[in-house]
């Protein structure tokens, strides 16, 4: 008859209880007896695992794509200008009555000269900018591309430098000339074969010579490469083709402001200023807006810092379902080792060693747990995801986050069960069949 049948503790189960003959066991010995059992498990402990395997891969993988996301918009404002101000047509403004708000832009050409005018050192530059889509026909190749009417200081505001040939000068603004610049992907369509400077491209009927070709800016968030440039003092006289009631309105003036110190002086100059020219007297009733290239960043950077928080978090929920399955695990393992705790007591093992052992059977489960995980989003994150368009930027606080949310599970949840464990009868445990 086999000693199971008998009610006798098998071999294993003695082997596991030697260690426990001392009045109490050290780190090294409790870390070796909690590695044996997770051994005589292997399949059952890395099922146990897979909670948080999941969670922690999901939480680094997520919290990587949102800092990519951020970077991505940092680096497209910044690549568009940086120091900005940009001035426009605020239609919730004006001075009230039935029909709240300014009918039309507000903004004008003669509010950038104004601005001009000022002559302060703390302005970098200035372009006034009014754009529309129209064809751009060069031979036999044409494009849809949004032409735009501007200052030569545009090149400098908006970091619109370019590749081939020049940017606009004042002498094309003075004399209406019949010039144009390309965006990186204009040219490349309109001219497939050879270097377009110089060439001539047809704009709603008129032909313009190509003075330049901007660099490639990608296709970040108001890229110019699908956009052409032309004089503002052009743009108004052959495409936009009219003759309003006193000055011209655009639709934005950019301002460059000559360091991040003054914009936040500088932008309230510049309200004070166009106040007055426009006779709106509280911010209540101002007929345009002033907005700030830093605030804007920094909104934006709010809204996906709490998109990836939110996308975290959820990813954070099957950690703990995780946690629950350990704790679910370490309950079994509890009842199916009850005559080796048994044994292990009658050896002289102290209950704080029975739970020593427990709770780190626990904590190497959910940590070997974390670390695969963070193994497994970091190669999502910068081997599977930049595949499909997406970038990625790993982020030491959020992976050091996942790892220690992953250990203080296995602790949480395996207490319970360690000290149930703890707290087992020694002759009952020897009796349990």
């Amino acid at each position: 008859m086999s000693s199971a049948r008998l009610g006798r503790p098998t071999t294993s189960a003695v082997e596991r209880a030697k260690g426990s003959r001392r009045a109490g066991l050290g780190a090294f010995e409790v870390f070796t007896l909690a590695w044996r059992s997770i051994r005589a498990n292997i399949m059952r402990s890395i099922l146990t695992t897979l909670g948080i395997i999941i969670g922690v891969s999901s939480v680094v993988t997520l919290t990587s794509v949102g800092a990519g996301v951020q970077r991505e918009i940092t680096s497209s404002l910044t690549d568009l200008g940086t120091n900005l101000l940009t001035v426009t047509t605020s239609f919730g403004g004006g001075r009230g009555g039935l029909i709240r708000g300014p009918v039309g832009p507000t903004v004008t050409v003669s509010d950038a000269e104004a601005i001009r005018e000022l002559d302060d050192p703390r302005i970098a530059g200035i372009a006034p900018v009014e754009q529309t889509n129209l064809q751009l026909k060069a031979g036999t190749s044409n494009i849809n591309a949004s032409i735009v009417g501007t200052w030569p200081d545009y090149e400098s505001v908006r970091n619109a430098e370019t590749e081939h040939g020049t940017f606009l000068s004042e002498a094309d603004l003075a004399g209406r000339n019949r010039v144009i610049v390309l965006g990186f992907d204009v040219a490349r369509e309109l001219f497939p074969a050879g270097d377009a400077v110089g060439e001539t491209v047809r704009v709603d009927g008129v032909s313009y010579q190509v003075l330049g070709v901007l660099a490639d800016k990608g296709g970040s968030f108001d890229s110019p490469n699908r956009s052409a440039f032309v004089p503002l003092s052009t743009y108004l006289q052959r495409i936009r083709r009219l003759s309003p009631v006193g000055p011209p309105a655009v639709q934005s003036i950019f301002i460059k402001a000559s360091s991040a110190s003054v914009m936040s002086e500088l932008q309230a100059s510049i309200e004070r200023l166009l106040a007055e020219r426009h006779g709106t007297l509280t911010p209540e009733e101002y007929d345009f807006q002033v907005e700030n290239q830093a605030d804007i960043l920094a909104s934006l950077n709010e809204v996906t810092a709490t998109l990836t928080l939110f996308l975290g978090a959820i990813a954070g929920i099957s950690l703990l379902v995780g946690g629950i399955g350990i704790m679910n695990i370490m309950l079994v393992s509890v009842t199916e080792r009850t005559r080796e705790i048994g044994i292990r007591k009658a050896l002289g093992a102290r209950p704080r060693d029975i739970l020593a052992q427990f709770l780190t059977e626990s904590f190497v489960l959910s940590v070997g747990g974390g670390l695969l995980g963070i193994a497994i989003g970091l190669a999502l994150s910068f081997g599977v995801l930049p595949q499909v368009g997406l970038s990625a930027v790993a982020s030491p606080s959020s992976v050091g986050l996942a790892f220690a949310f992953s250990a203080a599970v296995g602790i949480f949840f395996g207490f319970y069960p360690a000290r149930r464990a703890a707290r087992l009868d020694p002759v009952d445990s020897l009796r349990y069949e």
